[in-house]
């Protein structure tokens, strides 16, 4: 029988689950859930993070690779089939886990405003980067790119100090870096590259 707990439990320990349930609870998360509840969602869609799966096909067959071993990983139900990981992706808010990461960069960036990163600055130092990604146009008629391809863009502001994102935009494949800048919204006397 297993002892102690397992790496990937080890990390979820630390959430704040009360913050995690206030976000489920304000957007209604839970209505007409039985089995799979949020926290379970997340937590199968982390372990596909932090394990590098690529399909729902992917998660499903590690997580029954484990399943004598799900209760200490954090989930409470016996097995997770695709089917319902792909209804709860496709029908629970997605805010739920915006504000909850929202709060993370909360708690983690304080943990890294004194890091040094190589250059004495007082000020905020900001990297501002964008992200073509390339989608199949048949499937994803609504993000046309060229006349053969579909993207998307995502602009992302990092925080140098820690390596946080601190603004995450998903756009249009056609919008340019220099049309999203004039949403950012820094702190006064922030350096921005």
């Amino acid at each position: 029988m297993h002892q102690g707990k397992l790496v990937f439990a080890q990390p979820m320990l630390y959430l704040p689950l009360s913050t995690f349930r206030r976000c489920v609870a304000e957007h209604n998360g839970e209505h007409k859930v039985k089995d799979f509840s949020c926290l379970y969602q997340f937590f199968a869609m982390a372990f596909a993070q932090l394990t590098y799966r690529e399909s729902l096909r992917d998660i499903e067959v590690n997580l029954r690779a484990q399943a004598r071993l799900l209760y200490h990983m954090g989930f409470r139900c016996q097995t997770i089939s695709r089917n319902t990981l792909a209804n709860a992706n496709s029908t629970r808010p997605w805010q739920i886990y915006a504000d909850f990461a929202q709060h993370l960069n909360g708690i983690a960036r304080p943990l890294y405003a004194t890091q040094p990163f190589g250059v004495e600055l007082d000020a905020a130092v900001y990297a501002f980067d964008a992200s073509t990604i390339s989608l199949c146009l048949s499937v994803f008629a609504w993000a046309p790119f060229r006349s053969t391809q579909a993207a998307i863009k995502l602009h992302t502001l990092l925080d140098l100090r820690g390596n946080i994102p601190s603004f995450i935009h998903i756009a249009d494949g056609k919008i340019h870096e220099v049309n999203v800048m004039d949403d950012l919204v820094l702190e006064p006397g922030a350096l921005s590259t």
